[in-house]
């Protein structure tokens, strides 16, 4: 009877210390090292949760991964850079819906001695084809990230099937942006990054932009709120809000006014044509 009486007070106890709690508001965020690297997520994340009221908790992975955690139904929304992905994302039913946000680009890393000869190119194929042929160490992220499935693009459109043509210069590291840049920044290596968290990386010592402005470099970043039906447990709701306020014209405005070192790295794209 004892523990009866007492289960039961302390049920009461608790139901009178939650009744007066505030109803959570809070969205688990899938999404890329490269948009947690750059700092986006810090100076953005404050203004959406003055604007909706929600906060945003970021799981910060390559885009393979954030796309096996939307998956997995661990994550309410998931934000990344592969659009053949995202698309077969939604094809399978993962999401009923991808969201174009914002673009950038990639750039091409390499030391100011650069051994390979790249400097000033803008045909990032023909500047692959020198790091192959001159077998100069170059780092990659190997971790199907957004920023590694461009790599392999790029290696194809060189002509170059870098699963077998890949030697002692080739080094996949399978971690992130930031690791594979401080990597190429000790070793002297070529890396493949995109631009903004290249802008807001702080170790750069002798490495710099020698390749960029080629099209096939360009970067689009696409949204998509977990399928509730294949999961229930999705915050349905606040997903979709989170997803609206990003694409309304003050979520864009506001990616638009994000800036490192004056510059701006991002360009909101909501609204552009085939995005």
């Amino acid at each position: 009877m004892r523990t009866a009486h007492a289960l039961a007070a302390a049920v009461i106890l608790f139901a009178a210390a939650t009744a007066g709690a505030p109803p959570d508001r809070s969205i688990v965020l899938a999404s890329t090292t490269s948009t947690q690297d750059s700092g986006l997520f810090d100076y953005l994340l404050p203004i959406v949760k003055q604007h909706t009221g929600i906060t945003v908790r970021v799981v910060a992975q390559g885009t393979g991964q954030a796309l096996e955690t939307a998956r997995r139904g661990d994550c309410d929304v998931v934000l990344v850079h592969a659009r053949s992905e995202e698309l077969k994302f939604v094809a399978e039913g993962g999401s009923l819906r991808r969201y174009p946000v914002m673009d950038n680009d990639f750039v091409l890393i390499g030391q100011k001695s650069d051994p390979a000869a790249i400097g000033g190119m803008n045909d990032a194929a023909r500047a692959f084809r020198s790091i192959r042929d001159k077998k100069v160490l170059f780092i990659s992220r190997g971790d199907r990230s957004g920023t590694n499935l461009a790599e392999l693009s790029l290696w194809k459109a060189a002509g170059i099937d870098i699963a077998k043509d890949k030697g002692a210069w080739y080094e996949s590291i399978g971690q992130g942006m930031g690791a594979a840049l401080n990597m190429a920044s000790a070793r002297g290596a070529y890396v493949l990054s995109d631009r903004a968290t290249w802008a807001n990386f702080r170790n750069k010592a002798d490495l710099r932009i020698l390749v960029e402005g080629d099209k096939r470099m360009f970067n689009q970043y696409g949204v998509m709120l977990v399928n509730p039906v294949k999961h229930p447990n999705v915050k349905k709701a606040l997903g979709q809000a989170f997803i609206e306020f990003l694409i309304s014209p003050e979520g864009q405005q506001a990616i638009a006014n994000y800036r490192i070192d004056g510059r701006q790295v991002f360009y909101p794209d909501a609204n552009a044509p085939g995005a």
